[in-house]
């Protein structure tokens, strides 16, 4: 073996328990019993504190890079990604420019990226009124799917869809087995709700109620039964829609949904006024609808949680007025998810295993990367090493994003990331050694 690693805890499955993993070539040879006489060219042997994690998969991230470099770049963001044991990104198509709509502009991306990413990185594609034509050239060139908006996503250059563009997205991904993934805000409900401004943070919640999820999810849902194409609710944050997806899943729609740390972790009752460090679309909402979220998760409706990684620079937040209308929505949490996550789980009786299926396991398969996400022979040796017990404050300053923004600033949370593997080497933030990956026919 090129490594050995002796681990007295590690999630293997849906379980802890002790091993020792041998590693070949960048991938695991063997997953062995923790007393197994495995010799390898490297020897690790972790203390009984750390317990040792398949490396997480974010398939929620925006890169900006290039054209909104200032907010985030491939560097930064994926140095913030190993620091917090995240081995595997999927970069939005939306934010750069230009964005992710055709496979001149995929390129661009990939050429900016290339030997400059300290973790594995995919793209997604995107899907918007005028580019049909280019969604099966998007798909073959590797994207893991389309993703799409209901609504004004925020930059001009990626417009949404109405719904007659929906549907034709639909039945033309439906045609090569392609994913769509979408922003489900509706935007005649939020016209019809007053517009956010000032510093009272209700007003900006009552400028994107819950009923906008639930239209469009209603009408997403609706569109995938008829169609049969495959698709997946970003970032749900209302807990109101999750008895509607559950009786789509029950009856067979090709449905998948994701959250994320942020509604986890954060209530709309202590985000204080001008605080817009919090803003995000869709918002933060109450206590009690936080709960209706983790219960999601246990009840299996929610299957992964991934970070919607949204930095920008400080100036767009606003800080100098505090006025939620007219700051930039996007919470900066890539570095922070495995901790607040796990935070918010281990109050509620969840185990690591739990995390590591949100996080790690549901992720790569919603994308097909068959090689992530589990500690089995065969799959890439990318590890995250956690100490779940140790404690530590957030400091917006340290954390490795580009700017230093965060929601979490300033908040304790459990876990600690200790070292992060990328295919069997240690990953330091010095030597970028991450590949750009393509999605790949079952």
């Amino acid at each position: 073996m090129d490594l050995v690693i002796r681990a007295p805890r590690a999630i293997t499955g849906d379980t802890e328990t002790a091993c020792t993993v041998g590693v070949r070539d960048g991938r695991i040879a063997t997953v062995e019993p923790y007393d197994a006489p495995l010799e390898g060219a490297r020897q690790v042997e972790l203390d009984g504190d750390v317990v040792l994690l398949p490396g997480l998969v974010d398939t929620h991230v925006h890169v900006n890079d290039p054209g909104r470099s200032e907010w985030e770049g491939f560097e930064t963001a994926t140095r913030a990604a190993a620091a917090g044991g995240v081995t595997t990104i999927v970069d939005m198509p939306l934010n750069s420019l230009p964005p992710t709509v055709d496979v001149a502009a995929l390129e661009v991306k990939r050429k900016t990226a290339a030997g400059r990413v300290h973790v594995d990185v995919g793209f997604w594609g995107g899907a918007v009124p005028g580019n049909a034509a280019e969604l099966r050239p998007l798909h073959d060139a590797g994207v893991f799917g389309f993703k799409c908006f209901l609504l004004h996503s925020g930059v001009d250059e990626f417009p949404p869809l109405d719904s007659e563009g929906l549907e034709q997205a639909m039945r033309q991904l439906r045609a090569f087995g392609g994913l769509l993934i979408v922003h489900a805000e509706d935007a005649g409900t939020i016209d019809g709700a007053p517009a956010a401004h000032g510093r009272d943070y209700g007003g900006f919640l009552g400028s994107r109620p819950p009923e906008a999820e639930h239209t469009a999810i209603e009408r997403v849902v609706e569109l995938a039964r008829r169609t049969g194409t495959r698709v997946h609710i970003l970032h749900l944050a209302s807990g109101g829609a999750l008895p509607m997806l559950a009786a789509a899943r029950a009856e067979g729609v090709p449905v998948t949904v994701e959250t994320c740390p942020h509604y986890l972790s954060f209530t709309a009752e202590e985000i204080r006024d001008g605080a817009t460090e919090f803003k995000c679309c869709p918002p933060i909402r109450e206590a009690a609808n936080r709960e209706r979220l983790w219960q999601g998760l246990a009840d299996g409706v929610i299957d992964c949680v991934v970070s919607d990684h949204s930095p920008c620079t400080p100036e767009l937040k606003r800080f100098d007025s505090g006025d939620f209308g007219e700051a930039w929505g996007g919470i900066a949490s890539l570095q922070v998810g495995l901790p607040a996550v796990w935070t918010g789980a281990r109050q509620r009786g969840f185990t690591l295993a739990d995390v590591v299926r949100w996080m790690a396991r549901r992720p790569a398969e919603q994308v097909g990367l068959d090689r992530k996400g589990r500690i089995a022979p065969g799959c890439d040796a990318d590890f995250c090493v956690f100490a779940p017990d140790e404690a530590f404050v957030v400091d917006a300053a340290r954390l490795r994003h580009r700017n230093p923004v965060s929601a979490y600033h300033d908040r304790p949370l459990a876990g600690v990331v200790r070292q992060t593997w990328l295919r069997g080497e240690p990953v330091t933030g010095d030597a970028p050694h991450g590949m750009l990956l393509r999605r790949e026919d079952p």
